[in-house]
This record gives structure tokens, C-alpha cells and sequence, in this order.
């Protein structure tokens, strides 16, 4: 929430866009939650995920305003970039994900955050679609898409690595069951930090 800022100082803009992390064209809405400043111009190279604010709460507190509206909550990012804070949302429908989706999710979950005062200070909502290279993040999506590669990164090492990629076989209890150089692993679901499909082009 931006203690402060009316909704007459917000400014939104529609634009198309990729993602960096893998490739996939998806719908994008931008929504910033305040108006530009000087320092908010500064685009410093350092973005780091941010992890005061937990991803989990995030989840349980947006997912029922945006399954009211038709769509699937697929993942959450809450990211630092300098000084600025953005917190970046996946959709999903049955039918895809149009422009007009995203900006009906994203004034419908602003509103949420403003009235539960869930982020301090500044911040920008970005609402898209997941595109070709999906994030997965609850137990369901690593169910559901068993049987496709994906790219993996931990919190903290696991035998030695943090970042796996392979064949995703599903769940085993709260372990994730990835398939590598023909060898079956498991990894805790709660020690994934990020993971997203890698798109059969």
C-alpha cells in the first residue's frame, strides 16, 4: 500500500511484453501504485527477490479476489529493484489471458492491498500472463504438469547446487520428484525459491 497516494495519482499503461527468465510472449498490464519520481526513474542493474513479505501470505491473501473474477492465481514475485519495490502477478484462464484480464486483476487486487495495508511503502503491480515458460510454485502445478522439463533453483544448497534441471515426475508426499541423467531426486516443496517450465519450441 502507498500511504497517501489517491487513486487519482496512480497511472496505468497497457503494454505487450517477455519475459527475461526463459522466453514466452505473454499479456501485460503494468500498474504503478504511485506517481514517478526522480528516484523512481533510477533503474539500478541490482534486483534482488524480496523476502520480508512472505510469498505464501501474499498468496492466500490475493488468491480469492482474483478466483472471484474468473482467473487462476498461478504465481506471485516479490522483487526490490534499488529503492523501488514491484510485485509481479501471474493469471491464468481456461481461454487464455487477455489485456482487459490483466487490468481487471490488477484494480481488483490493488484495491486488496490498499485496504489490508499488505506492502509498505511505494511499489509497482505488474499482472501478466505466466507465457510459454510457466512458473510453478503450489503442489498442484508440479502435479499437473508432470511429465514436462523444467528449470528449478533451491533457497540454499542441496547436495551442493542450488539451481536442477530435468524431467518433472510430480509430487511424493511435500517433495517435488525430478528426473536427471536418468535418476530420479527429490526436493522439499518449501525450499524452492523459483521454478518455471522450459518451453518445447
Amino acid at each position: 500500500m502507498v500511504n497517501g497516494c489517491s487513486q487519482s495519482r496512480r497511472v496505468a499503461q497497457r503494454t505487450a511484453a517477455a519475459r527475461g527468465f526463459g522466453s514466452g510472449p505473454t499479456a501485460h498490464f503494468l500498474f504503478l501504485a504511485s506517481a514517478s519520481t526522480n528516484a523512481e526513474r533510477q533503474m539500478p542493474g541490482d534486483v534482488r527477490e524480496m523476502r520480508a513479505c512472505s510469498g505464501q501470505g501474499l498468496q492466500a491473501l490475493l488468491e480469492p479476489a482474483v478466483n472471484v473474477l474468473g482467473c487462476e492465481l498461478v504465481a506471485i514475485e516479490h522483487l526490490s529493484q534499488g529503492n523501488r519495490q514491484i510485485l509481479r502477478v501471474y493469471i491464468d484462464t481456461e481461454a487464455g489471458v487477455t489485456v482487459d484480464d490483466c487490468e481487471r486483476v490488477s484494480h481488483q487486487i490493488s484495491g486488496v492491498l490498499d485496504v489490508e495495508d499488505a506492502i509498505e511503502g511505494r511499489y509497482v503491480l505488474e499482472v501478466s500472463s505466466p507465457g510459454l515458460d510457466r512458473p510453478l510454485s503450489a503442489a498442484r502445478d508440479f502435479e499437473r504438469f508432470s511429465g514436462q522439463e523444467v528449470r528449478l533453483r533451491t533457497d540454499m544448497p542441496i547436495n551442493g547446487q542450488r539451481n536442477f534441471k530435468g524431467l518433472l515426475r510430480g509430487m511424493r508426499g511435500k517433495e517435488v520428484v525430478l528426473e536427471m541423467d536418468g535418476q530420479e531426486i527429490t526436493l522439499p516443496l518449501d525450499r524452492i525459491e523459483k521454478a518455471r517450465l522450459i518451453p518445447d519450441l
